[in-house]
């Protein structure tokens, strides 16, 4: 993945004028153009660790405008995606809206209306990357635990209390603690609260229910 901080924004359209105009359209606005005359050289693109959204047409050389959409809500879902077509029917329309499409707008078209739509986009996606981030910095987090410290954090977030966590793994109470407090360094949480959020964020659960901890 490469590192580009500046928003890129994306444009697929077999037409090179509408291709050239977006793109200057784009980087007036500060943001970096990426345009593409067809859907496979887009796909063939590496991915890009920066805020971004796709302008797609639907009538593409060689992939369905509808069919792409599809792909890049699987591989990149941070990546908001603004039609932009010749002519818009209400059943293509509608398809659209309905796979997440972020606005269908038609040519020629009100630049201060995209611009609006880029705008609103890139922020979907930023904050999403960010989401993302936060989360494999979790993962990194929960995957530096021993097996045993993994243990007493699942006991733990599930309300079982030092002692019955304890009981359970069959070890003392300061060894709890101390594997308990090994937990909060390494995922980095400030309050116990700040766990239970991390557990859940992860989706740790516990397959122990709290009656076995008072048998």
């Amino acid at each position: 993945m490469s590192n580009i901080s500046t928003p890129i924004v994306f444009v697929i359209d077999h037409d090179i004028t509408v291709r050239e105009s977006l793109a200057q359209l784009i980087r007036t606005a500060g943001w970096h153009p990426e345009t593409f005359a067809t859907a496979s050289q887009f796909l063939s693109y590496p991915r890009q660790a920066a805020p971004s959204c796709l302008i797609l047409d639907v009538a593409l050389p060689d992939l369905d405008g509808l069919e792409l959409q599809e792909r890049v809500a699987a591989i990149r879902r941070d990546m908001p995606i603004i039609f932009l077509v010749d002519y818009a029917d209400i059943p293509t329309t509608v398809r659209a809206m309905k796979r997440g499409a972020l606005d269908f707008l038609t040519k020629p078209f009100d630049a201060e209306l995209l611009l609006r739509g880029i705008r609103y986009a890139i922020n979907r996606s930023q904050a999403a990357l960010g989401r993302e981030n936060e989360l494999r910095l979790l993962r990194t987090g929960y995957g530096s635990l021993t097996h045993r410290e993994r243990e007493v954090m699942k006991l733990v977030v599930s309300g079982f209390l030092n002692k019955q966590v304890g009981g359970q793994l069959g070890i003392s109470e300061i060894t709890v603690k101390a594997h308990r407090g090994n937990v909060m360094r390494k995922m980095k949480a400030d309050s116990f609260a700040e766990l239970v959020n991390m557990a859940a964020r992860l989706r740790i659960t516990n397959a122990l229910t709290m009656s076995h901890a008072w048998s």
